[in-house]
């Protein structure tokens, strides 16, 4: 199976640079979308809800140095199936072009990440309070499928 790095260079190989957030936020896409149209995940690793939206923390430890982030050393896009990478390409057009805020924004008002830090609502983590908490494989496919025609 492929990883989070494996998907990270994809996109900078077809987008180029962009920032350490933006990156997180299109592999975030990536996965969901790919949980919504293909059923199944690219990649294993959590997605943790943190304060500044969906991150993949070993993604996140692998790029910190860089900024933009231009490459991921450990990434191999080979390890993708040309389903995963249609699915990310979808993704690349529809939310690439929108600004780091943007996607940030988004993923905030939307129910997986949402959920993951309200959960249980007796325990709702304020908008900028870290958290370790991860975003569930099912939370984001029920989302998703949900929004199907719109990536």
């Amino acid at each position: 199976m492929a990883s989070s790095l494996d998907v990270a260079e994809y996109i900078l190989q077809q987008k180029g640079p962009v920032t350490s957030i933006k990156l997180q936020k299109l592999v975030y896409y990536s996965q969901a979308w790919s949980l919504a149209l293909e059923q199944e995940p690219i990649f294993e690793e959590p997605i943790e809800a943190w304060a500044n939206g969906p991150i993949v923390r070993n993604l996140i430890e692998s790029q910190r140095e860089q900024s933009p982030v231009c490459s991921i050393p450990q990434g191999d896009p080979r390890r993708l199936t040309v389903e995963q990478k249609e699915t990310i390409d979808a993704v690349i057009v529809y939310y690439g072009q929108k600004s780091t805020q943007w996607l940030e924004e988004m993923t905030h008002a939307e129910d997986p990440w949402r959920l993951a830090r309200e959960y249980p609502s007796s325990n709702k983590l304020p908008k900028n309070k870290w958290s370790e908490k991860t975003i569930s494989h099912q939370a984001m496919k029920d989302y998703y499928s949900g929004l199907e025609g719109h990536c």
